[in-house]
Protein backbone atom coordinates (compact mmCIF):
# COMPACT_ATOMS: atom_id res chain seq x y z
CA UNK A 1 0.00 0.00 0.00
CA UNK A 2 1.48 3.49 -0.91
CA UNK A 3 1.12 6.71 1.20
CA UNK A 4 2.26 10.06 1.80
CA UNK A 5 4.29 11.78 4.43
CA UNK A 6 3.89 15.74 3.79
CA UNK A 7 5.80 18.20 6.23
CA UNK A 8 3.31 21.28 5.91
CA UNK A 9 6.43 23.66 4.94
CA UNK A 10 7.90 21.46 2.53
CA UNK A 11 7.96 23.89 -0.14
CA UNK A 12 9.43 25.95 2.26
CA UNK A 13 12.12 24.30 3.24
CA UNK A 14 15.11 25.42 1.28
CA UNK A 15 18.44 25.65 1.32
CA UNK A 16 21.87 27.19 -0.42
CA UNK A 17 23.41 23.77 -1.80
CA UNK A 18 26.57 25.60 -1.29
CA UNK A 19 25.98 26.19 2.64
CA UNK A 20 24.90 22.97 3.58
CA UNK A 21 25.16 23.33 7.43
CA UNK A 22 23.54 26.46 7.97
CA UNK A 23 20.78 25.80 10.44
CA UNK A 24 17.06 26.29 8.38
CA UNK A 25 14.99 26.45 11.65
CA UNK A 26 15.25 24.97 14.99
CA UNK A 27 16.96 21.89 16.14
CA UNK A 28 13.20 21.17 18.03
CA UNK A 29 11.81 21.82 14.71
CA UNK A 30 13.77 19.62 12.51
CA UNK A 31 13.45 16.50 14.90
CA UNK A 32 9.78 17.26 15.50
CA UNK A 33 8.86 16.80 11.40
CA UNK A 34 11.53 14.06 10.75
CA UNK A 35 10.12 12.32 14.31
CA UNK A 36 6.66 12.69 12.18
CA UNK A 37 8.10 11.31 9.03
CA UNK A 38 9.72 8.01 11.22
CA UNK A 39 5.82 7.95 12.50
CA UNK A 40 4.57 7.97 9.25
CA UNK A 41 7.01 4.95 8.39
CA UNK A 42 6.28 2.51 11.62
CA UNK A 43 2.99 2.44 10.97
CA UNK A 44 3.30 1.72 7.38
CA UNK A 45 5.26 -1.21 8.75
CA UNK A 46 8.88 -0.42 7.29
CA UNK A 47 10.06 0.11 10.14
CA UNK A 48 10.15 -1.22 13.76
CA UNK A 49 9.79 2.03 15.83
CA UNK A 50 11.23 5.37 15.65
CA UNK A 51 13.79 5.92 18.30
CA UNK A 52 17.26 7.24 17.85
CA UNK A 53 19.90 8.38 19.76
CA UNK A 54 20.06 12.17 19.52
CA UNK A 55 23.80 12.33 21.53
CA UNK A 56 25.20 10.51 18.74
CA UNK A 57 23.79 11.82 15.57
CA UNK A 58 24.95 15.10 16.98
CA UNK A 59 28.23 13.94 17.45
CA UNK A 60 28.32 12.66 14.00
CA UNK A 61 26.46 16.23 12.11
CA UNK A 62 29.15 17.44 13.79
CA UNK A 63 32.23 15.33 12.83
CA UNK A 64 30.99 15.57 9.09
CA UNK A 65 30.79 19.09 9.26
CA UNK A 66 34.16 19.09 10.80
CA UNK A 67 35.79 16.91 8.27
CA UNK A 68 34.06 16.63 4.80
CA UNK A 69 35.16 18.20 1.84
CA UNK A 70 31.27 19.51 0.23
CA UNK A 71 31.53 21.52 -2.77
CA UNK A 72 27.74 21.43 -2.74
CA UNK A 73 25.00 18.97 -1.46
CA UNK A 74 21.46 18.61 -1.95
CA UNK A 75 21.14 16.89 1.09
CA UNK A 76 19.03 19.22 3.31
CA UNK A 77 19.47 18.88 7.37
CA UNK A 78 16.35 17.44 7.32
CA UNK A 79 17.32 14.84 5.03
CA UNK A 80 20.54 14.11 7.10
CA UNK A 81 19.01 13.37 10.10
CA UNK A 82 16.44 11.49 8.24
CA UNK A 83 18.65 8.94 6.49
CA UNK A 84 20.44 8.64 10.07
CA UNK A 85 17.56 7.80 11.60
CA UNK A 86 16.41 5.12 9.49
CA UNK A 87 19.46 3.45 9.70
CA UNK A 88 19.96 3.58 13.12
CA UNK A 89 16.57 1.72 13.45
CA UNK A 90 16.37 -0.89 10.49
CA UNK A 91 20.31 -1.64 11.75
CA UNK A 92 21.15 -2.88 7.92
CA UNK A 93 24.37 -5.40 7.81
CA UNK A 94 24.73 -4.69 4.46
CA UNK A 95 24.46 -1.02 3.05
CA UNK A 96 24.92 -0.24 -0.70
CA UNK A 97 24.53 3.38 -1.95
CA UNK A 98 24.67 3.96 -5.31
CA UNK A 99 25.55 7.59 -6.59
CA UNK A 100 27.20 9.01 -3.71
CA UNK A 101 29.15 12.01 -5.40
CA UNK A 102 31.49 13.30 -2.39
CA UNK A 103 30.18 10.90 0.24
CA UNK A 104 27.68 13.19 1.99
CA UNK A 105 24.92 11.32 0.78
CA UNK A 106 26.42 7.97 1.42
CA UNK A 107 27.79 9.12 5.34
CA UNK A 108 23.83 10.43 5.92
CA UNK A 109 23.37 6.23 5.85
CA UNK A 110 26.69 5.19 6.89
CA UNK A 111 27.08 6.91 9.77
CA UNK A 112 24.70 5.13 11.83
CA UNK A 113 27.05 2.69 11.95
CA UNK A 114 30.81 4.07 12.14
CA UNK A 115 32.31 7.00 13.39
CA UNK A 116 31.41 9.03 16.13
CA UNK A 117 27.71 8.86 15.65
CA UNK A 118 27.90 4.59 14.97
CA UNK A 119 25.18 3.30 17.20
CA UNK A 120 25.68 -0.46 15.96
CA UNK A 121 28.32 -2.52 14.26
CA UNK A 122 27.50 -3.35 10.51
CA UNK A 123 29.32 -5.72 7.89
CA UNK A 124 29.67 -4.05 4.68
CA UNK A 125 28.63 -0.49 4.05
CA UNK A 126 29.75 0.20 0.48
CA UNK A 127 28.97 3.66 -1.93
CA UNK A 128 29.16 3.33 -5.76
CA UNK A 129 30.53 6.32 -7.20
CA UNK A 130 31.28 6.00 -11.28
CA UNK A 131 32.89 9.41 -11.70
CA UNK A 132 36.65 8.31 -10.33
CA UNK A 133 37.80 11.51 -9.32
CA UNK A 134 34.97 12.04 -7.15
CA UNK A 135 35.17 8.60 -5.65
CA UNK A 136 38.41 9.27 -4.63
CA UNK A 137 37.41 12.36 -2.93
CA UNK A 138 34.00 10.53 -1.10
CA UNK A 139 36.88 7.72 -0.25
CA UNK A 140 39.03 10.58 1.42
CA UNK A 141 36.37 12.30 3.11
CA UNK A 142 34.57 9.02 4.24
CA UNK A 143 38.71 7.80 5.90
CA UNK A 144 38.23 10.90 7.61
CA UNK A 145 35.18 9.73 9.52
CA UNK A 146 35.68 5.70 9.63
CA UNK A 147 39.27 5.06 9.87
CA UNK A 148 38.50 1.06 10.44
CA UNK A 149 37.61 0.61 6.75
CA UNK A 150 34.18 -0.80 7.20
CA UNK A 151 33.11 2.10 4.88
CA UNK A 152 33.97 2.53 1.56
CA UNK A 153 34.06 4.02 -1.80
CA UNK A 154 34.09 2.04 -5.10
CA UNK A 155 34.79 3.80 -8.14
CA UNK A 156 32.33 1.80 -10.51
CA UNK A 157 28.90 1.72 -12.45
CA UNK A 158 26.35 0.80 -9.77
CA UNK A 159 23.61 -1.33 -12.22
CA UNK A 160 27.16 -4.06 -12.96
CA UNK A 161 28.53 -3.80 -9.20
CA UNK A 162 25.16 -4.84 -7.68
CA UNK A 163 24.52 -7.50 -10.11
CA UNK A 164 27.43 -9.21 -9.09
CA UNK A 165 27.35 -8.21 -5.41
CA UNK A 166 27.44 -12.06 -4.04
CA UNK A 167 25.15 -11.57 -0.70
CA UNK A 168 22.25 -9.94 0.79
CA UNK A 169 22.08 -6.31 0.48
CA UNK A 170 19.70 -5.22 4.15
CA UNK A 171 19.52 -1.26 2.66
CA UNK A 172 19.65 -0.11 -0.89
CA UNK A 173 20.12 3.67 -1.30
CA UNK A 174 19.59 5.50 -4.73
CA UNK A 175 20.99 8.88 -5.48
CA UNK A 176 22.47 8.34 -8.92
CA UNK A 177 22.32 9.36 -12.20
CA UNK A 178 22.06 7.29 -15.80
CA UNK A 179 23.46 8.53 -18.97
CA UNK A 180 21.97 9.55 -22.31
CA UNK A 181 18.93 11.30 -21.02
CA UNK A 182 18.26 8.74 -18.27
CA UNK A 183 18.96 10.28 -15.59
CA UNK A 184 17.09 9.44 -12.41
CA UNK A 185 15.45 7.05 -14.13
CA UNK A 186 18.41 4.68 -13.74
CA UNK A 187 16.69 4.15 -10.18
CA UNK A 188 14.65 1.12 -11.59
CA UNK A 189 17.87 -0.53 -13.54
CA UNK A 190 19.63 -0.79 -10.16
CA UNK A 191 16.65 -1.75 -8.54
CA UNK A 192 16.43 -4.50 -11.03
CA UNK A 193 19.72 -5.33 -10.81
CA UNK A 194 19.74 -5.72 -6.97
CA UNK A 195 16.50 -7.63 -6.50
CA UNK A 196 17.30 -10.83 -6.22
CA UNK A 197 19.39 -9.67 -3.52
CA UNK A 198 17.04 -7.37 -1.54
CA UNK A 199 15.77 -9.92 1.17
CA UNK A 200 12.05 -9.38 2.24
CA UNK A 201 12.51 -6.53 4.97
CA UNK A 202 14.54 -4.71 3.28
CA UNK A 203 14.58 -1.12 2.83
CA UNK A 204 15.20 0.79 -0.32
CA UNK A 205 15.52 4.68 -0.33
CA UNK A 206 15.26 6.95 -3.09
CA UNK A 207 16.11 10.32 -3.09
CA UNK A 208 14.69 12.95 -5.42
CA UNK A 209 11.30 11.53 -5.39
CA UNK A 210 9.07 15.13 -5.50
CA UNK A 211 11.60 17.12 -7.68
CA UNK A 212 12.39 14.19 -10.05
CA UNK A 213 9.96 12.52 -10.26
CA UNK A 214 8.52 12.84 -14.04
CA UNK A 215 12.26 10.84 -14.50
CA UNK A 216 11.35 8.43 -11.54
CA UNK A 217 7.72 7.37 -13.23
CA UNK A 218 8.19 3.54 -13.67
CA UNK A 219 10.39 3.48 -10.68
CA UNK A 220 7.59 4.44 -8.08
CA UNK A 221 4.88 2.31 -10.16
CA UNK A 222 6.74 -0.43 -9.36
CA UNK A 223 7.80 0.03 -5.57
CA UNK A 224 4.33 1.43 -4.95
CA UNK A 225 2.92 -2.00 -6.65
CA UNK A 226 1.86 -4.58 -3.89
CA UNK A 227 2.93 -7.47 -5.97
CA UNK A 228 6.28 -6.23 -5.85
CA UNK A 229 7.32 -4.39 -2.27
CA UNK A 230 5.57 -4.64 1.34
CA UNK A 231 4.93 -0.97 1.93
CA UNK A 232 6.02 2.32 0.31
CA UNK A 233 6.02 6.08 1.52
CA UNK A 234 6.61 9.36 -0.52
CA UNK A 235 8.31 11.24 2.43
CA UNK A 236 8.14 14.87 1.98
CA UNK A 237 10.53 16.59 3.88
CA UNK A 238 12.21 19.17 1.43
CA UNK A 239 11.52 19.82 -1.55
CA UNK A 240 13.96 16.73 -2.89
CA UNK A 241 11.93 14.28 -0.93
CA UNK A 242 12.70 10.50 -0.55
CA UNK A 243 10.38 7.33 -1.33
CA UNK A 244 11.29 4.72 1.46
CA UNK A 245 9.82 1.04 0.50
CA UNK A 246 10.33 -2.38 2.60
CA UNK A 247 10.56 -5.07 0.29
Amino acid sequence: MASEFRATDWDRYRMDYRDSFRALESIEEERRVTGQALACLQEAGILPGTDYDEALFSAFRKAVKDTFEIPWTAITPRMQRLLYAINAIHRPQTTIAAGVFCGNTFISNAGAAVGPGGCYVARELVGLEIKVDEAVRAERNVRRLDPTGVARIVAADAVAWVKAHPGPIDLLYLDADGDKGRGKGIYLEILEAAWDRLPRGAVILAHNSVNCAGKLTHYLAFVRDPKNCAASVNVIVDPEGLEVTCR
